[in-house]
């Protein structure tokens, strides 16, 4: 017995169904392929759905590309945002328990460049990719390429918010607050920022000038004694360094110490700041809410300079 009209209907719709779920899958597993920081080529069969991070910028850029789900671990230091903080942690990004990032199951592993990890993942089969942002430039390029490993739309729109965004924090802060030379300390060492680092190109674009050269490298361990010679006029430091500034030989005699123009950041806030990823720009926005507070910190010293 032939069908009739509204079985036949029912007929087609199902088969045209089941031709678009066959091409939204055939879509979804296309091949992705990109050369990570070391140079090397990450071949994948489709975009991978169990990633282990090992870095916190490269944990929080997935999530602010909408794939936060996928991510089956992350090394100690990740936690942001909250829901990553329920995930196994695989131990240090530099350093991880490799048995455990195996037991994961991870189909793609991101790491920095300087992680001891890689080859020996690689030798068990498991894939990676070495991303390491430095520089604006450099955040730019992994969200981008982030965005491609994962096979998802809206890597140039999470660019273009945190580009915006240090922009406007920019053009937020008044004449005297310009000018400023900065010293950030970035963590105990003392490591600071220098011009070189995506801290250094921030505080360049909110018109600070950094007392670390470009030629030291972005993130340089510094002589106390250096810093005593350049006398900023403004510095930023983290909590955990901030108890024992006065400490540092020559330090309680520099006049922003002397004249409280020092600006602490908590852990949270620490987090922001040196991370180079999605949240980037409140970084910036705590960058001139610092030299907002301190725009007279150079009053009087523009003839000595």
């Amino acid at each position: 017995m032939k069908p009739t009209p509204p079985k036949r209907i029912l007929i087609v719709v199902a088969v045209l169904l089941a031709l678009l779920l066959l091409m939204f899958g055939a879509a979804q597993a296309q091949p992705v392929q990109v050369v990570d920081d070391r140079g090397q080529t990450v071949v994948l069969a489709q975009p991978p759905q169990r990633i282990v991070s090992l870095l916190p910028s490269l944990a929080e850029t997935v999530c602010a590309l909408g794939a936060c789900g996928r991510l089956v671990g992350v090394d100690r230091y990740t936690n942001w945002p909250a829901s990553v903080q329920q995930l196994p942690q695989v131990g240090g990004g530099l350093d991880p328990n490799i048995e455990m990032v195996v037991a994961l199951r991870p189909d793609l592993v991101l790491m920095s460049a300087s992680s001891r990890a890689a080859e020996r993942l690689r030798a068990l089969g498991v894939p990676v990719a070495a991303l390491e942002p430095k520089t604006h430039a450099d955040v730019q390029r992994v969200i981008t390429k982030l965005g491609q490993l994962l096979g998802v739309d809206g890597a140039q729109q999470v660019w273009q918010r945190i580009d915006a965004a240090v922009d406007a924090q920019a053009r937020s802060l008044p004449p005297q607050a310009r000018g400023l030379r900065v010293y950030f300390e970035v963590s105990p060492g003392p490591f600071g920022a220098g011009e070189a680092s995506f801290i250094g190109q921030t505080l360049a674009r909110l018109g600070a000038r950094n007392v670390l050269p470009a030629s030291l490298g972005p993130f340089p361990k510094i002589n106390p004694e250096f810093v005593v010679r350049a006398d900023p006029d403004v510095v930023m430091v983290g909590a955990r360094s901030a108890d024992g500034l006065l400490a540092r030989p020559g330090w309680s005699a520099m006049r922003a110490l002397r004249q409280g123009h020092v600006c602490v950041f908590n852990a949270q806030e620490s987090d922001m700041l040196i991370r180079p990823g999605p949240r980037m720009d409140e970084g910036a926005r705590l960058m001139a809410d610092c030299l907002r507070r301190n725009a007279g910190a150079a009053a009087g010293q523009g003839a000595a300079r």
